[in-house]
């Protein structure tokens, strides 16, 4: 409690004082612009007035030597009384001493004043005294961490009865790590995490949207989350098949060399779901289809195969037709293709009293593929707790994520 509200006390302080920043900007570059507009308006309406002025000044002046030219004239020598009285007949003849600038009525001169209507600060007082909120309880929680190759999933809950959620919004961090990131953002309340480093703590927690609102709600109390299960990778080096960095996306490349592409090591454990994704490729198309491309789940590698329609092996092949130890079932599900994805469940169902000791095994086996599903048993004649999977296509441009 100590620790949230010592945090919680953080987050309120450095959020006022940015509002506060960022209120004093805004009002300062408002202030700003209505003086700027001030002075335009002054600038704009002076200009005429003081030209009007000018003009008026200027007939005073002229007029008022004209005055004086006319008092010399009068009062001079009777010698240049004639030639100066003559001088400034013609002068005053020119001047027009009754003609003055239009000069503009009082209403229309403008006179500035500043209208600053006080509900502002009503309307920010009441937005103030309602921003903002302290929860003692977050609206989600998380719920649950499952264990996946590489990866964990996440599972979350709603808490808050009354709380209507929109989206979702899950975040992580490694243990190392100072920040969280966003790994998912939708409506869903379960997301598998992928490129977990196996046996390193995370940090996960989680938050939710109102329906209708555009704010999140409170995060909640965080969560350690791990994998113990080393991730699913491709084995490296067939040609035919290029892999990404993380060797868990194989690509069928332009090579005419065909093979299966297995796993690197039996990684799949019954009990667990094995994921096989067809990525959206860079072209608008898969690869063309082949009857013997298939994705499936084997018990040993076996070199020498094209297609994992054999024994000690059942699969799914790109028409949806499925295949157990080579044989085509009845049952058939929806093509693959861009952007499908197909996933193995098995669990173990032992036959006959004789334990390990030389008697059958079967597998259940759970095969699902665009909502629709088969469910059949495996017949071995060996117990097989973990087993590899694999993939094959005789074309290029088909690209598969495996997790």
């Amino acid at each position: 409690i100590r620790e949230s509200a010592t945090l919680t006390r953080d987050v309120l302080e450095q959020h006022f004082n940015d509002l506060k920043e960022t209120l004093k900007k805004l009002l300062d570059e408002r202030l700003t612009s209505l003086l700027h507009e001030v002075d335009s308006i002054e600038q704009e309406s002076i200009k005429p007035l003081d030209e009007c002025q000018k003009l008026i000044e200027h007939g005073i002046s002229t007029a008022d030597d004209l005055l004086r030219e006319g008092e010399s004239a009068v009062h001079g020598d009777v010698g240049q009384h004639n030639e100066k009285l003559c001088s400034f007949t013609k002068k005053a003849l020119h001047i027009q001493l009754d003609s003055l600038p239009e000069v503009p009525s009082l209403v229309d001169v403008p006179c500035l004043s500043a209208q600053l209507d006080d509900c502002l600060l009503t309307i920010l007082k009441d937005q103030i005294f309602r921003h903002g909120t302290v929860a003692s309880r977050p609206p989600v929680q998380l719920e649950e961490f499952v264990e996946k190759p590489g990866g964990i999933l996440v599972r979350w809950c709603k808490v808050d009865d009354d709380f209507i959620p929109q989206d979702y919004r899950l975040q992580y961090r490694k243990s190392t790590a100072s920040h969280f990131e966003d790994v998912y953002v939708g409506s869903e309340t379960e997301f598998i995490v992928l490129h977990i480093d196996p046996n390193v703590d995370y940090q996960f927690r989680v938050c939710a949207r109102g329906d209708g609102r555009q704010e999140w709600s409170p995060w909640s109390v965080p969560q350690i989350g791990h994998t113990t299960l080393v991730p699913h990778e491709w084995t490296a080096g067939l040609e035919g098949y290029s892999l990404s960095s993380r060797r868990n996306i194989a690509l069928r490349n332009d090579s005419q060399s065909c093979g299966v592409l297995y796993s690197k090591a039996p990684t799949y454990s019954c009990g667990q779901t094995l994921t096989f994704r067809q990525v959206l490729p860079a072209i608008e198309t898969v690869g063309q289809p082949d009857r013997r491309d298939s994705l499936g789940v084997c018990v040993e590698q076996q070199n020498g195969y094209d297609s994992l329609q054999r024994d000690k092996a059942v699969c799914i092949s790109t028409n949806g037709a499925v295949f157990v130890n080579g044989k085509e079932m009845t049952n058939q599900l929806p093509a693959v293709t861009s952007g499908s994805t197909v996933t193995f469940d098995m669990e173990v169902v032992q036959l006959g009293p004789s334990g390990n000791e030389g008697g059958n095994f079967k597998l259940r086996v759970t095969i699902s593929s665009n909502n629709r599903e088969v469910v059949f048993d495996w017949v071995l004649d060996q117990c097989c707790g973990s087993l590899y999977f694999g993939c094959s296509f005789s074309y290029p441009g088909w690209k598969v994520l495996v997790f």
